[in-house]
């Protein structure tokens, strides 16, 4: 799932970088960083929650 989930991520900074998403914070092409922050924390957030 995490492979999927990394994929899914990449194409939309792909898509982000190629045409904005117009959502707040997310207007200009340069912002397709914050989407890479996100999905750290949520994969953080994953490896916590998840435990071993």
């Amino acid at each position: 799932m995490n492979k999927l989930f990394s994929f899914l991520v990449i194409l939309v900074m792909a898509f982000h970088i190629w045409r904005p998403l117009g959502l707040p914070g997310l207007r200009r092409r340069g912002d397709f960083w914050k989407i890479a922050i996100a999905a750290m924390v949520l994969f953080g957030l994953d490896v916590v929650l998840r435990g071993h």
